[in-house]
């Protein structure tokens, strides 16, 4: 079995097509949407129609949660810009996501970690910033979870590790933001280093096993910058033209 993992698409409909693109190449037998949708200044109604078309097994992140549950007015730039263009056929679209999900009996879908679609799993932030989470930090966010393998995102960093006992946790990275500045908990950023789409392949060996393939892929990133300049957002600018955030 071979599933392709994305996350974090935050409205990067160039992204988005240029990885579904790629998948479409390489023989996937499905394909898994981890969350982070739509909210951001780019393309939110088109991004959300692009995929209700293809009724991927879809869990809703931490930006879906906010633009369900969050007054217009106390939410942040991105969630108000998606906010001000959904429809009601896209918030209904929203509101059948589930919190987690489980394929078959040995993969589980999760945003943040297992219990939380807001905190990290498997990098860590503290007041000195972030970084990699150690192999004791990520099996106490586990807790008792014992899927083969768990798919994640919400940091926007590929990552990949291997439980002591044998399971995977693959973070794809983000398809259309690759970097962002937070200050949950702390003030940090979070930047992959390069302005490529991301996603990732876990394939399930004849043992039992799964493996996981890291995928960068090209794609027209000086327009999606483009647009987020002329919307008014220099910081996804910056984003977008360098993964980095200065």
């Amino acid at each position: 079995m071979r599933i392709a993992a994305i996350s974090d698409i935050h409205g990067n409909l160039a992204a988005l097509d240029a990885v579904l693109a790629d998948i479409a190449r390489r023989g996937i037998d499905f394909t898994v949407n981890l969350g982070d949708i739509i909210s951001g200044p780019l393309q939110p109604t088109e991004t959300a129609d692009r995929l209700m078309a293809l009724d991927l097994p879809t869990i809703r992140g931490n930006h879906e949660r906010q633009l369900l549950t969050t007054a217009p007015a106390m939410m942040g730039a991105s969630d108000a810009y998606a906010d001000q263009h959904l429809s009601d056929r896209h918030r209904a679209w929203l509101k059948t996501m589930p919190i987690s999900l489980r394929i078959g009996d040995d993969v589980l879908l999760c945003h943040g970690t297992p219990k939380s679609d807001l905190n990290y799993y498997l990098d860590h932030v503290d007041e000195s910033g972030s970084r990699a989470a150690t192999a004791e930090e990520i099996e106490a966010r586990t807790g008792g979870e014992t899927a083969a393998l768990i798919l994640c995102g919400h940091t926007h960093l590929p990552r990949v590790h291997r439980r002591p006992g044998g399971g995977l946790i693959v973070n794809p990275g983000s398809v259309g933001l690759p970097a962002y500045a937070d200050n949950h908990p702390w003030p940090h950023v979070m930047e992959a280093g390069s302005p490529h789409a991301r996603y990732a392949i876990a394939e399930r060996g004849a043992d039992g096993r799964w493996s996981s393939e890291m995928i960068s892929v090209d794609y027209g990133w000086e327009t999606a910058a483009r647009l987020a300049d002329e919307r008014g957002r220099p910081d996804w600018a910056v984003a977008l033209r360098t993964g980095r955030m200065s």
